[in-house]
């Protein structure tokens, strides 16, 4: 896999406030301390622990406020190349550093009774641990926060969807005539609309795939009661689904978009289908049914399955597709799960 396709979307945040000065200060002196306390150093170690903080903290400070400086042209790049810039200047002015104090203290310390190519590139070594340590802090970090802000819209964005005056009229409608046709199927009705009412309040954490689908069933309950004979839903899935865990609200939004985009389309009585496919590595979950194209349909249902494709892509990483395809009045959806795959 490429390297590309391996880094989550970085941005370089604004470096030069006290917080992150008063950490970087912390974190240089304690890589100074581990340095100047390395085994089989047998100089001053007070000495040498004065140097080696006075190098690191003019490296730190340096390559922060060039990082400052330089972070609207260094976020306007890749990701990966994001990290091997900023790896780069770090290096940089390693090398610069290093030169500097070679000039400045040679011969007047055991520290620098070395060659200056031995000098700079053994400090040049150090500083490139020390940057692919901070690279793996960086990805995680981003990837941590590229999470939390991917739930926290999925929360609202579901919830929101949920609560749109539409759909919520339109089950509180069905459920008003069905009270007078058959008062257990509104009842019924009712608790549908409630486990969905539930599940957008959860949008950000992981249900079991049974109760994913058992969901995505009870969404389709209020829709049917809505189009009646205007949909017609296949469904097709085994009868043991494998135990696996999900993100709340992932095949559901993907009936929706069949439903509102395509069922809602024709003005004819259309089949929704639904295969539920297992084997030993992964569940795939197909979703089939007509449409009439509509721009601005076809645009809006897009933009959703981006959404999802993105929230699979932060729980799985590679391991899970979001396919589509279009043809002949039908459109496709094919979501894939890997049977063991990282949930967060």
């Amino acid at each position: 896999m490429s390297l590309k396709w391996s880094l989550p979307p970085l941005q370089l945040p604004y470096l030069c406030n006290g917080t992150f000065l008063l950490r970087c200060a912390v974190l240089s002196q304690a890589v100074a301390v581990v340095l100047a306390f390395a085994p089989g150093i047998h100089t001053d170690l007070l000495q040498r622990l004065g140097l080696i903080s006075i190098f690191v903290h003019w490296v730190a400070l340096l390559s922060t406020l060039l990082f400052c400086f330089l972070r609207h042209q260094l976020n306007r790049l890749s990701p990966a190349k994001i990290l091997l810039s900023c790896s780069g200047i770090f290096l940089l002015l390693t090398v610069v550093v290093s030169c500097l104090a070679f000039a400045a203290f040679a011969g007047k310390s055991a520290q620098f009774s070395q060659s200056l190519a031995t000098f700079i590139l053994g400090n040049a070594m150090v500083a490139l641990i020390v940057a692919i340590i901070a690279m793996q802090f960086f990805i995680m970090h981003s990837e941590r926060s590229l999470q939390l802000q991917a739930q926290s819209n999925a929360e609202f964005n579901a919830l929101q969807a949920r609560i749109q005056p539409h759909f919520l009229f339109n089950s509180l409608n069905s459920v008003a005539e069905l009270i007078h046709v058959d008062p257990k199927a509104a009842e019924q009705a009712l608790l549908d609309l409630s486990a969905l009412f539930r599940a957008a309040l959860h949008a950000g954490e992981v249900v079991s795939l049974t109760d994913e689908l058992t969901l995505s069933k009870q969404y389709l309950s209020l829709e049917q009661w809505r189009l009646g004979e205007r949909m017609q839903v296949q469904w097709l899935q085994p009868v043991d689904i494998i135990d696996i865990k999900v993100p709340s609200l992932t095949i559901q939004p993907l009936l929706e978009n069949a439903v509102r985009h395509g069922i809602e389309s024709c003005t004819e009585s259309s089949i929704l289908k639904i295969d539920v496919v297992q084997t030993n590595q992964s569940v795939s979950i197909i979703v089939t049914n007509p449409f009439i194209v509509q721009s601005q349909a076809r645009k809006s249902n897009g933009i959703a399955l981006n959404n999802i494709r993105e929230r699979l892509q932060l729980h799985y990483g590679a391991a899970s597709q979001l396919t589509q395809s279009a043809g002949a009045g039908v459109f496709r959806v094919k979501l894939v799960l890997p049977v063991s795959g990282h949930i967060s």
